[in-house]
């Protein structure tokens, strides 16, 4: 017989659950926001394509702006260049990267040898880009990328097992990140939700002493990670149970650790904006095959589809990015907004989406 926990979540992958956040706003509120551009659709949707590879989990733009960079299925950062130019290899993150094996891999089975990487982030203030490297931990690459150096793949001589998702406060240097779990690697991440698993951790590397630490434990499915503005707490989604908690770093509420969000969509990856507000994937799981496509009925704000929502240092949604049930956006991992758009990446598509998106 299976425990519960296992059953509860052994029905959501079979039956795939797919409604919205549970907190609606009051209908007053709700058509305010909705006449001030609550909805973001897919008017002015385009997509700019991967060459052979696929799977560009997270997105960063350098300290001058440029970019989009993402991490791709066979183990490199790329770095768009343009239409003209398209993309470059710009970094790798295995340390022996066979190419012959690796080159345009899309094979998971491949992933412990080329490598996955997952969070992207650039320090603004030194340009190094700091990428969570699904099975070679947290590294660090120059601003002109190629191999990167290793900062931490392992505590109290325990190799990570997942690592997912990263923040960096530019001003200490502290890296933020997640190891989804100390039981499975990415390439069987399902395993880790039938099981009802919950190793995973929120994490703190200080390059001052080199050393890791352990800020949160008991995660089911650690995910994204996010600072606010002021770097006063830090946000990290907790995937399985459809949960961001919020763990307070500095100020009278320090250490505590409550819950900033429940939905009922999985969150994934977390990504600020200049504002200081968040923007949250909530990830359908339609574009993924162990999964299944998901059909949903349920409307929010005449939003058939989040895949993604804005929230404000309140925890307050004020927007939502619709996918409106369609191929296009049935698996959102990360919302980046730069450059006046909305840069929207998957764990799965060949493509990086793009919305056009004015404040």
């Amino acid at each position: 017989m299976r425990p519960p926990f296992v059953s509860f979540f052994l029905f959501i992958v079979v039956a795939a659950l797919d409604v919205i956040l549970s907190s609606k706003p009051p209908p007053a509120a709700a058509a305010s926001a909705a006449a001030a551009n609550y909805v973001i659709n897919l008017r002015n949707y385009h997509q700019i394509e991967l060459a052979r590879v696929v799977g560009p989990e997270s997105i960063a733009f350098d300290c001058h702006g440029q970019g989009p960079y993402v991490g791709v299925s066979d183990g490199t950062i790329l770095k768009w260049q343009g239409p003209r130019l398209g993309w470059i290899e710009f970094a790798f993150t295995s340390p022996n990267r066979p190419r012959k094996l690796c080159d345009g891999s899309t094979n998971a089975t491949n992933e412990p040898i080329c490598g996955r990487p997952l969070g992207l982030k650039f320090n603004p203030k030194t340009c190094d880009l700091y990428i969570a490297d699904a099975y070679f931990g947290l590294l660090k690459t120059g601003p002109n990328g190629g191999k990167p150096e290793v900062l931490a793949s392992s505590l109290g001589g325990v190799p990570f097992m997942f690592t997912n998702a990263l923040d960096v406060d530019e001003e200490t240097g502290i890296v933020y990140f997640t190891d989804t779990s100390t039981v499975f690697q990415r390439r069987v991440w399902m395993q880790s939700i039938l099981a009802g698993d919950k190793t995973g951790r929120l994490l703190k590397y200080d390059p001052c002493t080199k050393e890791v630490t352990v800020l949160l434990h008991d995660l089911a499915f650690a995910n994204g990670v996010a600072l606010s503005k002021d770097k006063s707490f830090i946000l990290v989604a907790e995937s399985a149970p459809f949960t961001i908690h919020r763990l307070w770093l500095r100020g009278p509420k320090a250490p505590a650790f409550e819950i900033f969000a429940q939905l009922e969509r999985p969150p994934d990856n977390i990504k600020s904006n200049n504002k200081g507000e968040f923007w949250v994937a909530l990830n359908s799981g339609r574009g993924v095959k162990e999964v299944g496509n998901i059909e949903t009925s349920d409307k929010w704000l005449n939003v058939n589809d989040p895949v993604a929502a804005k929230f404000d240092e309140q925890g307050t949604v004020v927007q939502v990015l619709d996918g409106e049930g369609g191929p296009a956006l049935e698996s959102v991992s990360e919302v980046e907004e730069q450059n006046g758009n909305l840069w929207v990446g998957s764990v799965v598509k060949p493509y990086v989406g793009v919305v056009k998106f004015r404040v």
